[in-house]
């Protein structure tokens, strides 16, 4: 393909795609991963771009690359117009062979290493034409990449009530406290017992810790917490080493350094499968209909 282009809309075609990638992952080696083209096509394509606007469009930051004010509102205007056309390329691909397509699909961090995994794995031996971009994210950041359209599908913990659900099942949350922790060897625990406990937890942004603000507040004191991390596993460290408590799901790969009491009172909250506003390709309504049929012989 010729990437000077003359500002006509085959020839513009790549460059939004390749501007919207970069922008999008703020990188542009894994831009051109996305969209399986090499690094230095994508760099002469954005080249042309901001030759073609008599603007810079991005500007180094790091290892990586932000959008300067010019690019940022470029983007504004121009990442629904990609997004639309990327879907409709997508769905007219995925009808003419239903057996093939991507679909990309999120889940949370504390569904990573064995459940939805095993789900995937099955899937494709179903369907090994169809291919998958995975996303694992907390939340609200699944939640917003559905509702863009950067996700087909995506299973949440507790899904949005914006957004078309399925539900999937419930997850429940217990203290988890080091194996010489006095409370280890207890039945079970009431949430008021851990007023003058330090707390291991997420930043404030993350379900999880809403939920424990909100039970704490309920039991009548605030959490101390001494720690916040976003990374499960290295919560969960922190924790086998003494150094606080944490309100978590189960561990899917069990700690041996952990115990997991459970906490007087339903303490759960819903998983469920949700989905975009718009229509789905038929390869992501397959992996929609096999993870509501399969999802109760995994330990969600």
């Amino acid at each position: 393909m010729d990437d000077s282009g003359d500002g006509g809309a085959q020839a513009l075609a790549p460059l939004l795609a390749a501007f919207d990638a970069a922008a999008d992952e703020g990188h542009f080696t894994r831009a051109a991963q996305r969209l399986g083209v090499p690094q230095s096509s994508l760099s002469r394509r954005i080249k042309t771009m901001e030759q073609m606007l008599g603007v810079a469009l991005f500007q180094p930051v790091g290892r990586g690359v932000t959008l300067t004010p010019q690019g940022r509102e470029l983007y504004e205007h121009t990442r629904d117009l990609v997004r639309a056309l990327d879907d409709a390329v997508r769905r007219v691909r995925a009808d003419a062979d239903p057996d093939s397509g991507l679909v990309r699909f999120g889940f949370p961090l504390t569904l990573g290493p064995v459940s939805i995994p095993t789900l995937l794995a099955q899937f494709h031996t179903r369907a090994p034409k169809i291919r998958l971009h995975l996303v694992q994210a907390h939340g609200e950041a699944l939640a917003e990449q559905v509702r863009d359209g950067r996700l087909d599908l995506a299973v949440m913990i507790p899904p949005p009530a914006d957004l078309p659900t399925v539900p999937l099942g419930r997850q429940r949350i217990d203290l988890h406290v080091a194996r010489t922790h006095p409370l280890a060897t207890r039945a079970h625990v009431d949430l008021a017992e851990l007023a003058d406990a330090a707390f291991i937890a997420n930043p404030p942004s993350y379900q999880l810790r809403s939920l424990l603000d909100t039970w704490c507040a309920a039991a009548g004191f605030t959490p101390r917490v001494l720690f916040e991390i976003t990374e499960f596993e290295t919560l969960r460290e922190l924790v086998a080493l003494g150094l606080g408590v944490a309100l978590l799901p189960a561990a899917e790969i069990p700690h041996p350094d952990l115990a997991v009491v459970p906490i007087d009172g339903e303490r759960d909250r819903e998983i469920g499968l949700v989905s975009g506003d718009h229509g789905p390709t038929l390869a992501v309504a397959r992996l929609r209909d096999f993870l509501i049929a399969h999802t109760a012989r995994i330990s969600l």
